[in-house]
């Protein structure tokens, strides 16, 4: 049994490699399909991973107050214009929380465009500068890689001090400690007290190009009208989240003194619910890409078959040959479903490997975290080869059942 399926493979490779044009063509083809499916999944699960990480170093127990909410800033046909959350809104708020072990962070962004200066060095006019109190770090998930966090020292007495991203270790400290250094932000002095660990750039947005400082401060020095505030409140435990969640925006509302008959004028959001939404944004994403691939693979499996047929044709008298000489329909029907496998694979290998190797090329140029899909790998190997069955058995079975007389006579 053992030699016959030797022998059968053999024959099949010997075949493959006789018709070398046709086989790479028709791998070609089939590698096509499977590189539009493997490389749009590569792609899509950096793209998952970049954002999920992004939003869940935040933490799942995190709750934010923002001018809109996340999904939706339109309401029927009228759009929706929220106040701004003003420094009142979140001064009061910070002063009128007080849920059990909750920790309430504030920001805003004074500037994108800040140059930041050291000695003789400076940055180009594109760093972010962000007032934050002592519970921002926390809050947002940033972690340290040197030096210490803001204490409410810090804020209260509006110390002249910052955090930098890692950027700023490379660039402008060429690689020396900056902790304890002196750097200058429009005129105004800031001491290094820690550099955050390095984070990336998301759609173009370089989180390691940032300066962090006390909020207070940031306030004399960016006095721009109508500041957008950020709110983010933290609890120990998220089966605390909801009742968290519903003191806070009772909390704001009595705030924005609305009745209990108006709707919300802010926004709230969890990041667990942002994860929630990416994941079913590229779940959809998913789809439309399996329905661009499969109309692509099905074109493959067309060409397999017709391709399988010539070969039927072509080798018609050896057919007829075998047959006259014992050969059983199943060991002719094996003989050419074991051809079709065998490119069918060479076609499933060949546009794995396109596929990963283009998805990696955009998610690196784009900055998106890359992962190896096993998953889009394991569903092209499947594919391949239910094609290659689906393909062959159709041609197999017709070479099995000539007539070996009439294939003899064959020409």
């Amino acid at each position: 049994m053992f030699s016959l399926f030797r022998e059968n493979l053999r024959i099949a490779s010997d075949s493959i490699k006789s018709q070398l044009l046709r086989t790479i063509l028709t791998v070609l083809i089939i590698a096509i399909g499977i590189t539009a499916l493997v490389g749009i999944l590569t792609f899509l699960k950096a793209f998952e991973n970049t954002l999920t990480s992004d939003f869940a170093s935040i933490g799942s127990n995190t709750i934010t107050i923002q001018r809109y909410e996340f999904t939706n800033q339109r309401r029927g046909e009228r759009k929706i214009i929220n106040p701004v959350i003003g420094y009142r809104d979140v001064k009061e708020f910070t002063e009128t929380f007080s849920y059990p072990t909750a920790k309430t962070a504030i920001s805003f962004t004074g500037t994108r465009n800040a140059e930041v200066k050291y000695e003789n060095e400076k940055t180009d006019p594109e760093v972010q500068v962000l007032g934050v109190n002592e519970n921002f770090l926390q809050n947002s998930g940033l972690k340290l890689d040197k030096g210490r966090n803001f204490t409410p020292f810090d804020i209260s007495n509006n110390t002249r001090v910052c955090v930098l991203g890692s950027d700023f270790y490379k660039n402008l400290f060429k690689d020396d400690n900056p902790i304890g250094k002196t750097i200058s932000i429009r005129g105004t002095k800031f001491n290094v007290i820690a550099i955050l660990e390095e984070k990336g750039a998301t759609f173009g947005n370089n989180q390691d190009l940032r300066v962090l400082i006390p909020i207070q401060v940031a306030r004399t020095m960016f006095t721009q009208p109508n500041i957008n505030y950020n709110v983010s409140i933290m609890v120990d435990n998220p089966e605390y989240l909801d009742s968290a969640e519903e003191e806070a925006i009772l909390t704001f509302r009595n705030i924005r003194k609305l009745s209990p008959v108006q709707p919300n004028n802010f926004g709230m959001g969890r990041s667990d619910d942002l994860v929630n939404q990416i994941a079913e944004i590229t779940g959809y994403l998913g789809v439309a890409a399996w329905a661009i691939s499969l109309i692509t693979i099905f074109g493959s499996c067309i060409a397999l078959v017709n391709i399988m047929l010539v070969s039927v044709t072509e080798r018609t008298r050896e057919i007829g040959v075998r047959k006259a000489l014992g050969a059983k329909k199943s060991t002719i029907a094996f003989q050419f479903l074991y051809e079709a496998i065998i490119v069918g694979q060479y076609g499933g290998l060949l546009g794995i490997i396109l596929g990963v190797g283009i998805g990696f090329l955009i998610a690196k140029v784009s900055g998106f975290v890359f992962t190896i899909p096993w998953s889009a790998i394991i569903a092209a190997t499947t594919i391949t080869f239910f094609i290659a069955i689906v393909s062959g058995l159709f041609p197999a079975l017709k070479a099995a059942k000539l007539d070996p007389i009439e294939s003899l006579r064959y020409e």
